[in-house]
């Protein structure tokens, strides 16, 4: 993990990037959706900014973006966090770095608070919220399906120390 890039997520990785979603969601703790979307459709859920992947010798390891929590304008500096590392990738510090590099892009767009569902058995993906100085917010219990089965979701904020403070 020497050698890795973080650049600006292009529609031309789309296929990467699917692919890595779609490995998240054969874990069945990364998300409640159950098929990977058309990038129209992704593309209209997520924000234009703050979209990455990082790369290492021209292969996409992982990738991160922001989705708006409300089209309501008081809620125009609070985003929500999607982060999805490669099934090659995992352990090994990336979501880390890719959260670390959302973080202070996140705050250069004016975003004060990033916000993270994370199902409870998704120890790692706690674990590094927790390490980038997300906390925890509360438990939504039995907030949605997955293949039948009610699911909680663990809500983690993080709440900028130089954007919204005054």
């Amino acid at each position: 993990m020497s050698n890795i890039t973080i650049r600006t997520m292009l529609a031309t990785d789309w296929e990467f990037v699917a692919n890595i979603y779609k490995e998240g969601i054969e874990t069945g703790v990364a998300t409640f959706e159950t098929i990977v979307p058309s990038f129209n459709s992704w593309d209209n859920a997520h924000m234009q900014t703050c979209r990455f992947v990082a790369e290492e010798n021209n292969t996409i390891l992982g990738w991160v973006a922001l989705s708006p929590v409300s089209n309501r304008c008081v809620y125009g500096g609070v985003a929500e966090v999607s982060v999805y590392v490669s099934k090659k990738s995992r352990g090994k510090g990336l979501g880390k770095i890719l959260l670390l590099h959302l973080i202070a892009a996140s705050e250069q767009e004016g975003i004060w608070t990033l916000q993270s569902g994370v199902f409870p058995t998704n120890f790692s993906s706690i674990k590094v919220h927790e390490a980038v100085g997300f906390r925890l917010i509360g438990k939504r219990e039995r907030i949605g399906r997955l293949n039948g089965q009610w699911i909680d979701n663990i809500l983690f904020e993080r709440r900028s120390s130089v954007i919204g403070i005054d």
